[in-house]
């Protein structure tokens, strides 16, 4: 996708490509597949050491087991969720010359999650200056105009959202096999990692089309072993391996969706966003890599930098906002875009969507971004072909 075109009497597009360069913009496959591959055969060596290893280890020290379950726990979360992040890259990767790694990660990763690349096409709609913070975004939500409890809800969602893949998957696909009037339904409502539950995916081509059914039936598949394992492997109807996965998706989703509070102020209302708006939205965590690149991998610690420069690898990010902040003029808005805490911004959030409430309960009225509210006018892409298409993104 192209980068922002649009100029800004506080910030201009021009002279950040000028510092950026071109150069910054070519992926280096070795670094991609070591650190995928690293990433996820130790996350799945971890996984299963959780499983056997600390009551094998551990003996009957209460202590020592905990330790070893919490040590692995842990690690696990970090390097599968590193791991998954993956699936970002896929979009803005491009097409050719990277089918193997596309392969590769829905193999090792997407597939066995339950989070196959095609769930992440539209991701594209959330880079478009038209689209972004609008109806069109499923990757937004106004939390800066609704009340605390839309936040409460949105980290609660953490709970149910590992069983939602399996719903997915292992019950409506066959489901629209079966069935296909029920396609188009389980396509614009189901079939898309979004924020917002009530968006609506709008219509693809049939090669998308074609690679979801294909990345479907292997989904399915994982399903059908999981429900097999507890009677044929695990001998019993409460399957361990149900309790650590669970538990594992949980922390990996929990600490995903406390990065995306983070990631942008959303402050947006709903409408379209002028581009001081938009970038002034996003933003940069660049201080204490050590700590940030753990809960914001891959470069998505970088984000509003990633919203200049859609197309930029992701070890190829600090470098472009070291520059950035370096050599753009000292009023640059860009400059504000830089915050030094995650959880200081997600507190901001947290003082905005407060103050709505308490404005709202003085005034007597319903807040129109309430959860309740906000979606309550027509889409404007509802019933339509919208051929903004996700499947801009076709790159399975």
């Amino acid at each position: 996708m192209d980068e922002i075109s649009i100029e800004s009497k506080r910030f201009s597009m021009k002279q950040a490509r000028q510092i950026v360069g071109d150069h910054l913009h070519s992926p280096n496959p070795k670094i991609y597949w070591t650190d995928f591959l690293i990433s996820v055969l130790a996350g799945h060596l971890c996984f299963s050491a959780m499983i056997f290893a600390p009551s094998r280890l551990a003996g009957e020290s209460v202590a020592l087991w905990l330790g070893l379950k919490a040590l692995l726990f842990t690690s696990t979360i970090l390097l599968f969720l590193r791991s998954a992040m993956f699936t970002h890259e896929l979009v803005h990767l491009p097409r050719d010359g990277w089918v193997a790694f596309r392969v590769a990660w829905n193999l090792l990763c997407g597939i066995p999650f339950l989070i196959p690349s095609f769930t992440y096409y539209p991701h594209i709609d959330h880079h478009r200056r038209k689209s972004y913070g609008t109806d069109q975004d499923g990757e937004y939500l106004s939390l800066s105009h609704q009340p605390p409890r839309a936040i409460v809800l949105y980290m609660l969602g953490v709970l149910v959202t590992p069983l939602a893949g399996v719903v997915r998957f292992g019950i409506l696909s066959p489901i629209c096999w079966l069935f296909p009037s029920v396609r188009k339904w389980t396509f614009t409502h189901a079939s898309t990692m979004v924020m917002d539950v009530l968006y609506e995916r709008p219509e693809a081509s049939r090669r998308v089309y074609r690679i979801m059914i294909l990345q479907e039936i292997a989904c399915f598949l994982v399903c059908l072993g999981l429900i097999a394992h507890a009677p044929l492997v695990a001998k019993t109807w409460l399957d361990p391996l149900w309790i650590h996965a669970y538990g594992v998706s949980i922390g990996m989703i929990f600490m995903n969706n406390l990065r995306t509070l983070g990631a942008h102020r959303w402050t947006g209302p709903g409408s379209e966003l002028t581009f001081e708006e938009q970038l002034l939205d996003s933003c940069d965590y660049p201080y204490r890599r050590w700590i940030t690149e753990l809960w914001g991998p891959t470069g998505t610690r970088y984000h509003a930098t990633h919203h200049l420069f859609p197309s930029l690898p992701y070890h190829n990010l600090g470098i472009a906002h070291r520059r950035l902040m370096a050599e753009l003029p000292p009023n640059s808005i860009f400059r504000e875009t830089a915050k030094r805490s995650l959880l200081g911004e997600i507190t901001e959030l947290w003082q905005r969507s407060a103050e709505v409430a308490r404005k709202s309960k003085v005034a007597g009225r319903i807040d129109p971004y309430s959860p309740a509210a906000s979606r309550s006018w027509p889409s404007s892409h509802s019933g339509k072909l919208d051929q903004r298409s996700s499947d801009s993104a076709e790159a399975a």
